[in-house]
């Protein structure tokens, strides 16, 4: 059911049971935070909470504190069109790309390909079961890009999973012809180091160069090992996919010792990931310009030559940030803002207890010309509104809403929602619109909630991990003017010039 509310913009005050809080000081201190759970497994493990926690989410959806379970609710100016669930395949949703009337949609076990030609009533027109986390998905021309981030036992759609230690196992990026969008076909893979988490495309007349973003989430990946602080980047002939491989592997944090010159992490921070790569990277092609969200540290560089990205700033934040997650850049490039994902995604930290500053994004601006620009942190936002100790929540993905004059963007939050923000004023960001769901659970911390939310030819598209695609329609003055900007093509990742 659709509930319009807007008393529920609230702060919540949920008070945090001594359990919950344990389990999230589990979750930060049992080592580098990871973005995602294990390869093929559930978006995050199940974990049972406290009786005492779970009377409290009972009572604050009694009070309505919080949603019901399962419960839609929204801001008056955020109308939820339509819930797609999942069909064939069952493994978590995740990243999101645009291109004409078409929108595809990652999925831990492949992709599916949605006609929005009516966004009231998506049609399905592809599924393609290809299984391998998190099948991160990007695509330019005839082409779609896969990622592929677990140890499988070849690069076919056939593959299962195995041991990253034996010989035979694969991870990297695969290539899709989608010149019929009913009938993707399989064309290419490209192995790399330490598997694709992520990628970004950097797209050329004759070639598109991917940027694939790995990290090393521990000492049993042999082809993963520290130092792993650079990316590796993919050329891809579009005429000739089936030629594409690895150009170069650019090392971002140049270091002496065994793990580099990335954020050393605990001891010395405590809380903070140690840099073994990157997370994910955002290009602004328009401006040659590329912003790095890599796990301790985060990152500006040129892309002038895409073969050879080169840094020219690194900001860490040591007191509020544990894993540097993803990264969005204003239309003027004099702004970015990093996310941080707090917990791997799989843990409540969107309560009290977290507060405002921790599992947030950062805002900075970008000062200076040329290879002298430098990253000033200008202040934070998180959702305003506090969830059940049984929610994953944290800043996850999310995309500008093109309006001339204003910063303002729509990011998934997992089961904290989709927020709509304005941070026009760098030091005081505040949300305008939000849609969310009730708790999946109110006794059990299980993983859900949006992945990826992305504003696209006049409408918000919106990943749930665990309920399906859904279709959003914004409708507020301040935002008017972008449905004036329309799109051939979006990958949010490779950001567009809205206003060329």
């Amino acid at each position: 059911m659709i509930l319009l509310n807007d008393s529920r913009t609230r702060r919540r005050r949920l008070t945090v049971a001594a359990t919950a809080a344990g389990l999230l000081a589990a979750l930060l201190t049992a080592g580098p935070a990871a973005a995602t759970p294990d390869p093929g497994d559930a978006p995050a493990a199940s974990k049972d909470v406290s009786a005492s926690t779970e009377a409290q989410v009972d009572k604050a959806i009694a009070s309505g504190e919080i949603p019901g379970q399962d419960e839609v609710v929204h801001s008056g100016n955020l109308q939820h069109l339509v819930n797609i669930p999942k069909d064939v395949l069952p493994g978590t949703n995740s990243d999101l790309a645009f291109q004409g009337r078409y929108t595809f949609a990652g999925n831990y076990d492949g992709f599916r390909v949605f006609d929005i030609s009516d966004p009231k009533s998506p049609k399905t027109v592809a599924q393609v079961l290809c299984p391998g986390s998190q099948n991160d998905v990007s695509v330019s021309g005839d082409l779609l890009f896969l990622s592929t981030d677990s140890s499988r036992s070849d690069s076919s759609c056939n593959s299962t999973t195995q041991p990253a230690t034996e010989k035979s196992s694969w991870e990297g990026m695969k290539v899709f012809d989608i010149s019929d969008k009913r009938n993707p076909r399989y064309v290419a893979a490209v192995e790399t180091a330490c598997g694709s988490h992520t990628h970004t495309l950097v797209p050329e007349r004759k070639n598109v160069y991917i940027y694939v973003s790995s990290y090393s989430p521990s000492a049993t990946y042999p082809d993963c090992q520290p130092p792993h602080d650079g990316i590796s980047v993919i050329k891809v002939p579009r005429n000739a996919p089936e030629r594409a491989a690895v150009v170069n592997f650019p090392v971002l944090f140049p270091g002496e010792g065994p793990d580099g010159g990335g954020n050393p992490g605990a001891p010395t921070n405590p809380g903070v990931s140690k840099t073994t790569g990157c997370h994910d990277i955002t290009v602004l092609p328009s401006k040659d310009l590329a912003a790095g969200a890599c796990m301790g540290d985060g990152i500006l560089f040129s892309v002038k030559d895409p073969e050879h990205p080169k840094v020219i700033d690194r900001v860490q934040d040591n007191v509020n940030f544990s894993f540097w997650h993803s990264a969005t850049f204003n239309q003027k490039a004099n702004k970015v803002v990093f996310t941080d994902e707090l917990g791997g995604g799989g843990a409540a930290t969107c309560n009290e207890a977290t507060g405002p500053d921790r599992g947030a994004d950062g805002i900075y601006d970008i000062t200076g010309k040329g290879d002298r620009r430098k990253l000033v942190f200008r202040g934070y936002y998180k959702i305003p509104r506090h969830q059940a100790d049984t929610e994953n929540c944290v800043a996850h993905n999310g995309s500008l809403i093109p309006v001339k004059g204003k910063d303002i963007m729509v990011q998934a939050w997992y089961q904290g929602g989709v927020s709509v923000w304005d941070f026009t004023d760098s030091a005081k960001p505040k949300e305008i619109a939000y849609f969310e769901r009730g708790p999946l659970s109110t006794d059990t911390l299980v993983g859900g909630g949006s992945w990826s939310a992305y504003y696209y030819n006049g409408y918000i598209y919106s990943n749930d991990i665990a309920k399906g695609f859904d279709v959003l329609k914004l409708d507020d003055r301040r935002t008017a003017p972008a449905e004036r900007v329309r799109l051939d093509e979006l990958n949010v990742q490779t950001q567009p010039d809205y206003f060329d």
